[in-house]
């Protein structure tokens, strides 16, 4: 950090320099001089919040919407925030634009929304736990279709008729899906094969080889709403829907944790960073996070998936 923010503040004393020679040379100058303190306590505020940001660390949850993915929104949160602190500077080079770590703590499909969990600093580190943490969704399916994706972005592959369907019916059902079960990952999913995610091999008409049943636990699910086609579910696994709201992932909600977009400031983020550390297990939140120094590395993370078994690809990657 000391790196980038001396860069900064050599930048601003060479502006104080040239004010002050301007100052000196006509009357014109001198009288401009009068709005130059302003500009230059603006510079200076800038190099305030650009060295708060790099100091931030930690990790805090955001309302992710539905239409990007959980990357791009990534990328959008880590493009506002270096705005804000006016950074990179254009004379920044590659590796000085990479200063800043910043990950997600697992993907959410490009139309499902809610929370996600995101890792600033040193908080990058601690993304691992929030894969095996429980998650709480409410979902809303959709009866008598079914669709290649198994949600509502795919081909409808099939229809039946769903008038004789009752609210008895799905909610006896839904006890099936209880406790611990085998559960197949969907072949449209984010589990990659050499490198690529399935959902981006099967959408290219690729073949696809389904991978084998595993482990999960579905603490409680229940039916919500039952109006014909449409019906709501509250769930703690994925499940067929239309619509796919994460509304609790580890000690984050979605009414209480997930900063929406207008709140993605550097000073909201530090007030959250600071909220959140007593939610963090008790090994996470007693050694609070260092301030984080500028580094050359390169600092984007994305988490595959959520899942309850550890594997080889369900660890975080760096881009």
């Amino acid at each position: 950090m000391a790196a980038a923010v001396t860069q900064v503040v050599s930048s601003l004393t060479a502006d104080s320099a040239a004010d002050a020679a301007g100052t000196a040379a006509t009357p014109v100058a001198a009288a401009a001089a009068v709005a130059a303190p302003t500009g230059s306590q603006a510079q200076v505020s800038k190099a305030a919040l650009a060295a708060k940001l790099l100091s931030l660390s930690g990790v805090f949850a955001v309302h992710k919407p539905k239409g990007p993915t959980s990357a791009e929104l990534l990328n959008r949160l880590k493009e506002r925030l270096l705005a804000e602190a006016g950074m990179p500077s254009p004379e920044w080079n590659k590796r000085q634009r990479q200063t800043l770590k910043i990950g997600h703590g697992g993907t959410l499909d490009s139309a499902a929304q809610g929370v996600l969990v995101v890792g600033i600093g040193r908080g990058t580190k601690m993304l691992t736990s929030m894969l095996s943490g429980s998650k709480r969704y409410i979902a809303i399916g959709e009866l008598g279709k079914a669709t290649d994706t198994l949600d509502s972005t795919g081909k409808v592959t099939d229809e039946k008729p769903y008038d004789k369907i009752t609210q008895e019916d799905i909610e006896g059902i839904l006890q099936k899906f209880t406790g611990n079960i085998m559960q197949v990952p969907p072949l449209y999913s984010a589990l990659k094969k050499d490198g690529q995610r399935l959902s981006t091999l099967m959408k290219r008409g690729e073949a696809v080889e389904a991978r084998p049943a595993r482990l999960v636990t579905v603490y409680g699910i229940s039916l919500l709403r039952f109006q014909p086609p449409l019906f709501t579910l509250e769930l703690s696994s994925c499940a067929h829907v239309l619509e796919l709201t994460r509304t609790k992932q580890g000690p984050f909600t979605l009414e209480e944790h997930a900063l929406p977009e207008d709140r993605w400031t550097i000073d909201d983020i530090a007030q959250s960073l600071e909220h959140c550390t007593s939610l963090l297990p008790d090994e996470s939140a007693s050694k609070k996070p260092k301030s984080e120094k500028c580094s050359d590395q390169a600092l984007s993370y994305e988490c595959i998936t959520l899942r309850e078994t550890k594997r080889e690809e369900d660890q975080i990657k760096t881009l």
